[in-house]
């Protein structure tokens, strides 16, 4: 039970813990509920400020990153979504005038996006709130513990990555659905 002047906690993915857990499925869902939450809160202003949706933020993302523009086919691998998925993304944003699509000289059955004039400044305003929502969300910590929360998740990610490839080589008959991306929901 919580002190009466504590808010209770809500409820999430560290809600399951027993006190015997092992510290190392604690950690885990530690940082599962606090991914969660950082990315309930980007959808939150993405929604509230610039009247968008994360997966449009990530495709106009891609697409600022690479100003020669990007094949519909390759921003599909990059997002981990279906080309269905991008093509609806894609008619959305050039209704709105943010991205145009170009033939490819060397092959005609593929499309490039290019990020228009319009859509370079709506994306850097909408980077711009997604990097002060960001900035907000770690200022409980010092700077100097943002840097050491960065260097020991910079020595776990490699091991979490070689284990991932470990397990595929295994099992090569198993890979997950691009869809099953926690990015892949349509606007």
């Amino acid at each position: 039970m919580s002190a009466p002047d504590t808010p209770p906690s809500p409820l999430d993915h560290e809600t399951r813990l027993q006190a015997h857990d092992h510290t190392a499925l604690r950690l885990w869902l530690r940082l599962l509920t606090c991914t969660s939450l950082i990315e309930a809160s980007v959808r939150q202003i993405l929604r509230s400020e610039f009247e968008s949706t994360l997966p449009r933020f990530d495709l106009l993302a891609q697409l600022e990153r690479h100003p020669q523009g990007l094949r519909m086919s390759e921003l599909s691998q990059r997002l981990m979504v279906t080309g269905g998925n991008i093509t609806a993304l894609a008619d959305q944003l050039e209704t709105e005038g943010l991205l145009r699509r170009e033939p490819v000289s060397d092959d005609r059955r593929a499309i490039r996006l290019r990020l228009s004039a319009a859509g370079r400044k709506r994306f850097a305003e909408m980077a711009a709130g997604h990097e002060r929502r960001v900035v907000s969300l770690f200022e409980v910590l010092s700077h100097d513990e943002q840097r050491q929360l960065l260097t020991l998740l910079g020595r776990l990610k490699p091991h979490l990555v070689a284990a991932k490839h470990r397990a595929a080589k295994r099992s090569p008959g198993s890979r997950r659905s691009r869809a099953a991306s926690p990015h892949a929901s349509l606007p």
